[in-house]
């Protein structure tokens, strides 16, 4: 007499098997193709009001910098002596990580890789702790050039780490010397509505 459990648990076996494999492709497929969520747009809600952009502008771009800020000993129309910013630079990345825009000085100056600029002037800042540069609000000049940074009413620059010397003395005894800090900082971009 044949015995008719080993077809059927071999049909089974295969059955299983089968189901496992495309469900595994399935699921892996799925884990591939999908891309995470942007992170949530730009909101000022935590942020003094002296750096808060006015009603009636919405974000043009998110960036994250990292750079450094040249200064040097100098006497300041505030004092007898202080540390000058002589000229910034820093690489600004996008939200997906893109290296987009180059920020030089002065005066300040955002250069997009599109070929767009906007030059800003300082409106306000606010601080942020004794080693940390202010968080600041500039006003946009008309931009040059057609592209990302067309149009652009404002520039915040906040989340700032670092870039401020407070462990050198700077006297007429160090006057000429020059120090170079690092910083980080995000900037966003605004323009009318």
């Amino acid at each position: 007499m044949k015995n008719t459990r080993t077809p059927l648990r071999a049909a089974g076996k295969s059955l299983l098997c089968t189901t496992l494999m495309a469900t595994g492709t399935a699921l892996i497929m799925a884990a591939c193709s999908s891309t995470p969520p942007l992170p949530r747009e730009y909101s000022q809600d935590t942020l003094p009001q002296a750096v808060m952009v006015p009603t009636g502008h919405v974000v043009a771009l998110e960036t994250r910098a990292s750079g450094v800020l040249n200064y040097e000993c100098r006497p300041t129309p505030s004092g007898p002596y202080g540390w000058v910013l002589m000229s910034p630079k820093a690489n600004l990345l996008d939200r997906t990580g893109k290296d987009v825009v180059a920020y030089s000085g002065p005066p300040a100056r955002w250069t997009h890789i599109d070929g767009s600029s906007v030059v800003g002037n300082q409106v306000s800042v606010a601080s942020n702790g004794e080693y940390n540069l202010p968080l600041q609000l500039s006003r946009a000049e008309p931009s040059t050039g057609t592209g990302a940074l067309q149009n652009i009413s404002f520039i915040q620059r906040i989340k700032t780490k670092g870039g401020v010397e407070k462990t050198m003395p700077c006297s007429d005894l160090t006057a000429g010397k020059k120090v170079t800090l690092p910083y980080q900082a995000d900037y966003i971009f605004w323009r009318p509505m």
